[in-house]
């Protein structure tokens, strides 16, 4: 039976040597036909010992975790979903009583992150930050290593942020209009940066070029960080950066903030408008950040960090934290974030291929 995509199977002593091999099962040749021999039930309660025996504690719903969680962010440290990711994994490592260790693994808009969670054993103990730049790639990319609707468990949204487009300070352009109209006057002439192929930023400018059109340059970056440093010393004109990592560059006059993608404004940044405000309309962008595990990841370890995620989200403290970045915290069920990943998963396959980005 298939529940969302978490899949339960009734086993079959017949097919148990094919599944999980003789050896696996701590049986040999012999001891395999025998088990066929057996009555059903026999044959069930010997192949379930069998298994118990051979899993770890951690799979018992009162054993996980029994050792630290490794977290996936596929971007790189100091980049948005890193920030906020840290905050989460520290609450939710007090909710679960492990410790839970950080691993950046930055590359390809996300797709070197989540082709490693993708493949980590299923065990529970490799959780992936996953979020709208999972659900942009499908429609980017001709061909991926994983998919990302179907290799994944998905367990719930743990927080909601804009973008906001910001520029260097020698960008002689102090709204949008401003902006529109300097690119317009010089087409080809402007960059701007991202964290790279099919990250949210980048989806985000091929939104706004193709609502505005205009035409400017795209530089991809593996680090966010290493782009946001080109941008800070002049060396690009724009990027629509994620709000946490954009707001004390901003605050100290490093980079001038044009519009957030909200469809409110940003209380940490209160005199910077939104796009519909400058005149764009229904221009809204919500980037937004889950966690997911590795499909056949035992269910009662998805429970458990389902649980934790509920508790770690409503703490005032972790709530605290997420606003001063700019970002919302949010929980959800199970399959209300199963539902919400196809829509988006729809969504920017419509922008995809109405603003005609590619991978270059």
């Amino acid at each position: 039976m298939t529940h969302g995509y978490v899949r339960e199977a009734c086993f079959d002593p017949r097919g148990a040597r094919a599944l999980f091999g003789a050896r696996n099962l701590g049986y040999g040749c012999g001891d395999a036909q025998r088990i066929a021999r057996l009555s059903r039930r026999a044959a069930c309660r010997l192949v379930a010992a069998a298994l118990c025996a051979a899993t770890p504690a951690a799979y018992s719903a009162d054993g996980y975790p029994s050792r630290p969680v490794r977290l996936i962010v596929p971007f790189g440290a100091g980049a948005a979903t890193d920030i906020v990711a840290r905050v989460l994994a520290a609450k939710l490592g007090e909710s679960l009583g492990q410790t839970i260790v950080v691993d950046n693994r930055p590359g390809a808009g996300g797709l070197v992150g989540t082709d490693t969670a993708a493949k980590a054993a299923p065990d529970g103990y490799t959780i992936l930050v996953f979020g709208i730049n999972q659900t942009i790639a499908p429609a980017l990319y001709k061909k991926l290593p994983y998919d990302p609707l179907r290799d994944f468990a998905h367990i719930s949204l743990y927080g909601t942020l804009p973008n906001i487009l910001v520029v260097h300070p020698s960008v002689p352009a102090k709204s949008i209009s401003e902006f529109v109209a300097l690119a317009k006057a010089k087409p080809g002439s402007m960059k701007y940066g991202s964290s790279g192929i099919g990250a949210s930023p980048h989806l985000t400018m091929e939104y706004f070029k193709t609502r505005t059109g205009i035409d400017l340059v795209h530089i991809p970056y593996k680090v966010a960080a290493q782009g946001i440093t080109e941008l800070v010393g002049g060396n690009l004109h724009a990027w629509f950066n994620n709000l946490p990592s954009a707001i004390g560059n901003v605050k100290a006059g490093r980079l001038r903030a044009l519009a957030v993608t909200s469809a409110k404004r940003a209380e940490q940044l209160p005199d910077v408008p939104t796009m519909m405000e400058s005149g764009l309309g229904d221009f809204e962008v919500t980037v937004w950040q889950g966690l997911a595990v590795p499909l056949a990841t035992p269910p009662t370890a998805i429970a458990r960090i389902h649980d934790a995620m509920v508790k770690s989200l409503a703490a005032p403290d972790l709530k605290q934290k997420f606003g001063d970045n700019g970002v919302t915290a949010v929980s959800s069920t199970r399959e209300a974030f199963v539902k919400f990943i196809h829509a988006e998963a729809v969504k920017w396959a419509r922008v995809v291929k109405e603003s005609g980005a590619r991978v270059e």
